[in-house]
């Protein structure tokens, strides 16, 4: 039966309604939606405040700030020299030339601005310049004096060096600008003069051209050359002094110090008293003073000086801050309890608290030669090394006494080859044989096939004659090889020298690098005042604190005063020469304390000769000018901090100079000169040192270790395999078993140890790890320790 009605068919494709979408959804979607996600910024939008684009008005209102913040710091550089007032610009006048002359210099400079002022040949003269409301201070040198030269650049805002177009630059000229260039200068200027005696005219561009290159070589920066003989170009060059801002010095600016005007002696009081204005950091009286070639004082107060006509009102004060000026005679500044003393050294010896209160071993009670930290063969009076013989099975320490060789013992089943494995696995390696006894191979360095059996060999000792005949011969063939450089240490003992009581300072390094240096066994020959030095353990941080605490405090620079210094010698007011500039350097702390300090030194160019450790050499560094006799080591850092001492300076290599002195704060140039010959000279005008080198303030460091090396060689008397006799390198039985620990080398490379002596005459065997040449040589190294030698203080 069919049922009546309509049929359904399910919708085969489902349509579902789209989602409502709203502009303003609730944080809580959106928190769904991001399923903890953060938001990312919009590509190209700027998330920093430093990387918002500005407005144009903001823009210009930044670049404002920057110019004005930048004309601040201009106005507090130029107000020391600002006004009539202000201090004046200190130009030092140097001749680079024989024929040149400062004095005809500066007069030609004064034309160019109708200024009459008469002027010295030599001596320091100030010059006002009305039309920039400036004050030039001239320093003009007398004659070619070189030490006069290099105090006028280091105290001089300005430098004008005067060339000569008909006369070259002579040796002392060029080592006069180089030294003046490696001290540290400020601006630099040149002028040339008799430039109207080239002839035809049409050359005269090409002599300035020539004499700028030449000035470039040494200061790139200078472009350009200043006739004397043009007004307008003589009128350029006072402007640019009148207007630039000088460079400064960094290691002079880190102080304070002032050139003296007056220099004379209170009688009242009895004191020096000098005279200037402040430059630099801010002068304190609680630091000490040092006057060049008088030494260092002490400061007993600063007072104003201000000029003897007062500043009128509106007119420009030289202070640097905006405080009234002092009355005359004002005490501005007096030391406090924490005055710097004068006392170089420690009052009494400081005795660490560490491992070098240890007592020594005493000399006499030693067996051998130190290694690193240890003494070998220290084992009493008899004691001998005994081979271990193959005994049986459960055999006592004193029946075994009675056994004088091998013993085979059948019934313990064991075959004698396997005895003898067990013997050379259990076998301990001999001293003698190194530190594990063992080659590279790891095999056993005692091999019978090479040494035979146990007994030592017969040996037949030469007789005294022949044998001084066999030394002679072979030390002459050595002499032909004088110019090798393998083993520069090399020494020769004589054969009837004991090695262990010419070398008893010596000891054996495994590693000069790594090897550690045991320093008790450098106290019997300490110098009594080592203990007494400075230590500085961490001399950078030192230095910055150092540095940060001259930046505050003291009569501000720019200030005329007065100096009263305490326990000055009278002498220096009488000796006092107006011609001749007259610097005070104020000291950082403790820069008067003696220490070991260590500068760098490069030789120069022209240095072609070696020079010998010791010998004595002029040091001039910062304001101090020092007589040392150096030690030279190896420059680096070091795992144990020890150093190879270097017999000489060698030509074109950079050394390490030690010795104790005064020490400094921060990379103060220094200039190495080695003394004149003063014997045949004129007293009125010494003779130029002779430049050596240049380098810097390194550090001050009483722990490092400047480490002598000696080299004591041998000769290859017979060779089987890696078995060798040698001979010549000892001359009795007792040094090769006093030396008998430390390690042979050959300059091919074997390295090697002594095995036993042969005979009373200093012949032995010893193992090495290959075959050696014929050729070859058997040397050893020993290494002392060197102590630095103490300055002295060059007075006038």
């Amino acid at each position: 039966m069919v049922t009546s009605g309509s049929h359904h068919h399910r919708s085969t494709v489902k349509h579902g309604n789209k989602s409502f979408k709203s502009k303003h959804a609730t944080k809580g979607s959106m928190k769904v939606k991001a399923k903890g996600k953060l938001e990312d910024f919009e590509k190209g939008q700027r998330k920093t405040p430093q990387q918002q684009v500005l407005s144009k008005i903001d823009r210009k209102n930044k670049a404002k700030q920057k110019q004005l913040l930048r004309h601040q710091q201009v106005l507090r550089a130029n107000k020391l020299f600002d006004g009539r007032k202000g201090a004046p610009r200190i130009i030092a006048v140097i001749p680079l030339c024989p024929t040149g002359s400062p004095a005809l210099a500066v007069r030609k400079l004064n034309a160019a601005l109708d200024i009459d002022t008469p002027i010295p040949e030599s001596g320091v003269v100030t010059i006002p310049i009305d039309r920039f409301k400036q004050k030039l201070q001239y320093i003009i040198p007398a004659g070619r004096d070189f030490r006069t030269a290099l105090d006028a650049c280091k105290v001089a805002d300005f430098v004008i060096f005067i060339l000569s177009a008909i006369e070259e630059v002579d040796e002392y000229g060029e080592m006069l600008l180089r030294s003046i260039e490696s001290q540290g200068i400020s601006n630099v200027s040149t002028i040339v003069q008799d430039l109207d005696y080239v002839k035809p005219e049409k050359k005269r561009p090409d002599v300035k051209k020539s004499l700028n290159s030449y000035i470039q070589h040494f200061f790139p920066a200078e472009e350009k050359i200043f006739d004397t003989t043009n007004l307008q170009e003589c009128s350029n060059l006072i402007r640019s002094l009148c207007t630039q801002l000088p460079r400064g010095i960094v290691w002079r600016d880190a102080r304070s110090y002032l050139l003296a005007e007056e220099v004379t002696w209170a009688e009242d009081v009895g004191q020096l008293v000098v005279s200037g204005v402040v430059r630099g950091k801010g002068l304190k009286a609680d630091r000490l003073v040092h006057l060049p070639g008088h030494g260092d004082f002490q400061i007993e107060k600063i007072c104003a000086y201000p000029e003897s006509k007062p500043a009128q009102q509106g007119e420009d004060s030289m202070m640097l801050d905006d405080a009234p000026a002092a009355a005359p005679g004002a005490v501005l500044d007096t030391p406090t309890h924490e005055q710097d003393d004068l006392a170089e050294l420690a009052p009494d010896a400081v005795e660490m608290e560490d491992d070098d209160a240890e007592d020594t071993v005493p000399f006499t009670e030693r067996k051998g030669v130190l290694l690193d930290d240890h003494h070998y063969f220290e084992e009493k009076e008899g004691e001998e090394y005994k081979v271990a013989l193959k005994l049986p099975k459960g055999t006592s320490e004193y029946q075994s006494a009675w056994y004088l060789e091998d013993v085979s013992d059948a019934s313990e089943g064991e075959s004698d080859d396997d005895d003898e494995m067990e013997m050379e696995d259990g076998d301990a390696p001999r001293p003698e044989d190194g530190p594990e006894g063992r080659d590279i191979d790891g095999r056993s360095m005692r091999d019978p096939t090479e040494f035979g059996d146990n007994k030592s060999e017969m040996f037949l000792d030469p007789s005294p004659e022949q044998e001084y005949a066999q030394i002679e011969e072979f030390r002459n063939r050595q002499k032909e090889a004088e110019e090798d450089l393998e083993f520069p240490d090399e020494i020769e003992l004589h054969p009837n020298a004991l090695a262990r009581e010419r070398l008893a300072k010596y000891r054996g390094l495994k590693s000069l690098r790594s090897s550690k240096w045991d320093t008790r066994e450098d106290k019997p020959y300490m110098p009594s005042e080592y203990p007494r030095l400075l230590r500085i353990e961490n001399y950078k941080g030192t230095k910055n604190k150092i540095l940060s605490e001259a930046l505050v405090g003291g009569v501000p620079a720019g200030t005329r005063v007065q100096v009263f210094i305490r326990n000055a010698p009278r002498y220096i007011a009488t000796s006092y020469n107006p011609a001749k500039p007259f610097p005070m350097y104020s000291l950082l702390r403790h820069e008067h304390k003696h220490s070991v300090v260590h500068y760098t030194l490069t030789p120069n160019s022209d240095f072609d000769k070696p020079l010998k450790a010791k010998e004595p050499l002029i040091l001039s560094s910062g304001p101090r000018t020092l007589q040392i006799n150096p030690l030279y080591s190896q420059p680096g850092n070091t795992p144990n901090n020890v150093h190879k001492f270097e017999k000489f300076l060698q030509p074109g290599r950079t050394t390490l100079v030690t010795f104790t002195g005064p020490i400094q704060f921060g990379s103060v140039p220094a200039l190495f000169f080695q003394p004149p010959d003063t014997a045949f000279s004129d007293p009125d005008s010494p003779p130029a040192p002779k430049l050596i080198g240049t380098g810097s303030f390194h550090s001050v460091d009483t722990h490092r270790i400047t480490a002598k090396r000696v080299v004591l060689t041998g000769h290859p008397y017979k060779i089987h395999k890696k078995v060798v006799t040698v001979r010549y390198m000892f001359f009795n039985k007792e040094d090769v078993d006093w030396f008998k620990a430390l390690q042979l080398f050959t300059k091919r490379g074997r390295t090697g140890y002594i095995k036993e002596s042969l005979g009373t005459h200093g012949y032995f065997k010893a193992n090495f790890d290959g075959k050696i040449n014929p050729q070859d040589a058997v040397a050893v190294s020993l290494y002392k320790r060197v102590w630095p030698r103490p300055c002295k203080e060059i007075v006038l």
